[in-house]
């Protein structure tokens, strides 16, 4: 899953479907993109036949609505600590009896195509992830709550969040992190749910703690940083090409 939140045209989704990336998350949390923008990349991620997920806010329920009738496949909802919070952000991607989601009659999935509800609502419930991010020590205290709540599919374990609540930002070798992935994992498997592991970049450390349970979807990073990487390793190259060919 390739993380967007500096990009604003579907040119990123090809290329994120194109360079082998399943799905995308578009980051609402950490930038300044519109809503219309979100759900233009999201439509376009669903053409393609990739998922698209929105991470809104923190506990923007108006967010949610507009993005999923756009064409999100689902939201990542980060800074959730009790089982209540976890429950209403379910509630709001789904449509009644099972949730509260405001009725729409067009969504990109039938092709913006008129459709009766007692059709399109199954059909869209039914392809719709809810991920919530863990990332405080009173979410962890509270995650087997978390977990528990009906609708919920994922539960993240967000580390760099988590490090920095603790006085320890960066610091992935800390034994609190360990003891929050184990709670996290544990969690998720009594309650049948998937558990994500986000925040760790090295390869090492990150396979130490995903073998505890976690599920292989990955985030490879997200735009702004791979950019700014591929251009520094870019001038580096060719400042040592320069520096060899003086010689």
């Amino acid at each position: 899953m390739l993380g967007i939140r500096q990009a604003r045209t579907t040119d990123i989704i090809r290329m994120a479907k194109s360079s082998g990336h399943h799905a995308v998350m578009i980051d609402l949390e950490h930038s300044s993109m519109s809503v219309q923008t979100a759900c233009e990349l999201s439509a376009a991620a669903g053409d393609l036949g990739m998922s698209a997920f929105v991470r809104v806010p923190e506990r923007d329920y108006g967010t949610i609505g507009r993005v999923l009738d756009g064409g999100a496949h689902g939201v990542v909802a980060p800074r959730i600590e009790t089982g209540a919070q976890a429950l209403e952000i379910a509630r709001s991607c789904r449509f009644p009896p099972v949730g509260q989601r405001s009725q729409v009659g067009t969504v990109p999935l039938f092709g913006m195509r008129p459709t009766p509800a007692d059709h399109l609502n199954p059909a869209v419930d039914a392809r719709t992830v809810v991920q919530i991010i863990v990332e405080t020590p009173t979410a962890i205290a509270n995650v087997d709550d978390i977990a528990a709540q009906e609708g919920v599919d994922i539960v993240v374990l967000g580390a760099n969040d988590f490090t920095a609540e603790l006085g320890i930002p960066g610091q992935y070798d800390h034994p609190a992190l360990d003891e929050a992935v184990a709670a996290t994992a544990a969690a998720c498997k009594q309650h049948d749910k998937l558990f994500m592991l986000a925040g760790i970049g090295n390869p090492e450390r990150y396979n130490q703690l995903a073998s505890r349970g976690a599920c292989p979807l990955i985030l490879t990073g997200m735009d702004a940083d791979l950019l700014y990487r591929a251009l520094a390793a870019r001038v580096d190259s060719l400042d040592n090409h320069v520096q060899e060919g003086r010689r």
